[in-house]
């Protein structure tokens, strides 16, 4: 798919690489577990049948350094939204812009939606930082425990032809 500098690759990824995201995941959300106090999150308690599940409804990208998973991305479309998810990058490679280049990534897969649309939690200021950098605009919450709060976000796509 696209390479991004002189060692990260992003690409599709396979059904072989769902363990090796599944571990990164729950490396990536204990920061979001600790910031909520709760860690039954559900990127935290989500099996790896789930995730394989998911490989059937959604597009996958990885971020590999020297061939090692550091970074993942997945999305799907529906009625011209391509809905973003679970942007995780390893956090001894966080702040190297692999997380931008991932959501530009997953974005450039599904360049001909209208919009896209993404959440996260209302205490993870970095995240919000970095989607509102990248144009991301909040436009609801709700509630998803007595603890933690989702902050949905969405951007038009402005690549897309207009109808």
């Amino acid at each position: 798919m696209a390479k991004t500098s002189d060692d990260l690759v992003i690409t599709l990824a396979t059904l072989a690489d769902a363990a090796a995201i599944l571990d990164l995941q729950r490396l990536a959300y204990q920061s979001e577990a600790a910031l909520n106090n709760d860690y039954t999150i559900p990127p935290l308690t989500q099996t790896l049948a789930e995730l394989e599940a998911d490989f059937q409804r959604q597009v996958y990208l990885k971020a590999t350094l020297d061939g090692t998973i550091v970074g993942a991305v997945r999305g799907y479309e529906q009625d011209g939204t391509c809905y973003i998810g679970r942007l995780i990058v390893h956090p001894a490679c966080q702040n190297r812009g692999i997380g931008t280049e991932l959501l530009r990534a997953i974005e450039a897969h599904f360049n001909t939606v209208r919009r896209y649309e993404l959440f996260t939690g209302e205490r993870s200021t970095r995240n919000l930082y970095l989607y509102q950098k990248l144009g991301y605009h909040i436009f609801d919450a709700e509630p998803l425990t007595a603890k933690v709060t989702i902050v949905y976000l969405e951007k038009p796509n402005s690549l897309a032809s207009v109808a």
